[in-house]
């Protein structure tokens, strides 16, 4: 096992990495800019080391002064967390080269299922479904319009690497695919350095189901069941639970053992989620593999008992899983509230500023991954979540209760936040009823 590894992140998933590591007797180095110079995770850390200014650019993504802090801390490992560094084949492979175990999967690994395109082909291979589409990146416009053709409109345009929606656009005609196209490319290549693009079918009231999968160096892989998605935005989630409500045992069994089979097959160490959508007949199609810790990632360890993050630490050094697929079983029913510093009524504007007041909510079944404190000051130069509230019942209905009677003791001040819209749609019919679909959100909002 580690002795000391180094964490290459900031805010809530550094604190929930550092609690992990004590439990396993390690000690943790944080890095940090000097936008995050009074953050309250760092006084928790063995150690802490400035590596540049407030832009990320300049520090959470600089490697070259991650490389040396780590070097200068003589640690073992460095966890990436996610977001940032976490998806970066290069950045694994430099700790590779400089001897510092990467916790994650391996270069070769995560470039594989990291690229859509050669994710895919594998995920073909492994009897995953996934949507009929482009078998490589669309060279010619008059390739992808016969494509698009044959298995219909609307098609997505997606950028083979990255995510969050960069990269995206749906396309309803043959006359809008040809600028769709070129957009999309610019647009990946500005942001991910790989202007590749693909298209496949494009499912309008589809739901968002993943898997969350574990392997390790041995050959083993298991899932964990899957997360249900669907109450999202502009595809940034804001609701996750666990299990998904209303699909077939035996359909999801049969996608989850495809996806932990695609992840032994990629000779996969650490976490990942295979991502799908869900059309209205209960099947499943593969969108991509994402290959780190998920935001989360709390509730399946809800309903599964397993500390996600300490199994990442654990296969990385070496060991092998400790469970066997038979071992994992669901109990109960989790919810999470991704809650952001964002004013819902202005467009989701992000909300800096300091905190005056933070009383978050307790009572059984209720946890709270957050690094925000009352005096905390919520830097701009960074991802708007502040935490992340996570409950667990015996079943949906009474999670969706514990859900809401925990918003409402949870009091944050003076900042708006995503509380409100979220504590409403614990009394939505449709959420309730578990009726929705990836824009539902949406049209909820523009009604209002």
């Amino acid at each position: 096992m580690f002795s000391r590894i180094l964490i290459a992140n900031r805010g809530e998933i550094a604190l929930r990495i550092i609690r992990a590591a004590r439990e396993l007797g390690i000690e943790t180095v944080c890095v940090y800019s000097t936008a995050d110079a009074d953050g309250p995770w760092l006084k928790y850390a063995d150690e802490a080391i400035c590596i540049g200014p407030g832009p990320a650019t300049e520090s959470y993504l600089r490697i070259d002064r991650i490389i040396s802090a780590a070097e200068v801390a003589n640690v073992d490992a460095i966890h990436p967390g996610y977001g940032f560094l976490a998806e970066n084949a290069h950045f694994a492979e430099i700790c590779r080269d400089c001897h510092i175990e990467f916790i994650g999967p391996s270069p070769e690994a995560m470039a594989m299922l990291g690229d859509k395109i050669a994710c895919k082909k594998m995920a073909r291979d492994t009897k995953v479904p996934v949507f009929p589409g482009s078998e490589s990146a669309i060279e010619e416009i008059e390739d992808a319009a016969k494509v698009a053709a044959e298995i219909g409109y609307p098609v997505i345009v997606k950028a083979a690497a990255g995510g969050g929606g960069r990269g995206m656009r749906i396309v309803h005609n043959e006359g809008a695919l040809r600028s769709a196209i070129s957009s999309a490319q610019q647009e990946a290549q500005a942001a991910f350095g790989n202007g590749a693009v693909y298209i496949e079918k494009f499912l309008e009231n589809a739901r968002h189901v993943e898997i969350q999968v574990l392997g390790d160096r041995h050959g083993n892989a298991i899932h964990l069941f899957e997360r249900d998605c669907t109450t999202q935005r502009r595809h940034q989630k804001l609701i996750e639970e666990s299990p998904a409500p209303g699909i077939d045992p035996k359909k999801r069994d049969v996608v989850a053992k495809s996806a932990s089979d695609m992840i032994r097959k990629a000779k996969y160490s650490g976490a990942a989620t295979v991502e799908f959508l869900l059309d209205g007949k209960g099947d499943f199609y593969m969108l991509e593999v994402n290959t780190r810790i998920q935001v989360e990632h709390p509730v399946t360890e809800m309903v599964t008992g397993i500390d996600i993050v300490k199994e990442m630490i654990r296969v990385s050094a070496g060991e092998p899983l400790r469970f066997k697929q038979r071992d994992i079983k669901l109990n109960g029913h989790a919810i999470e509230c991704r809650i952001n510093a964002e004013d819902t009524e202005r467009g989701f504007m992000p909300q800096p500023g300091t905190l005056t007041t933070f009383v978050p909510p307790g009572g059984p079944g209720v946890r709270v991954d957050t690094h925000a404190r009352a005096g905390y000051r919520i830097p701009p130069n960074y991802d708007s979540m502040i935490g992340k509230l996570i409950v667990h019942g015996a079943d949906r209905t009474e999670a969706i209760r514990r859900m809401a009677g925990a918003l409402d003791e949870f009091i944050i001040e003076p900042i708006k936040t995503t509380i409100p819209l979220q504590r409403k749609l614990m009394d939505n019919p449709n959420f309730i009823k578990a009726d929705f679909d990836i824009h539902y959100l949406e049209r909820l909002l523009k009604k209002e």
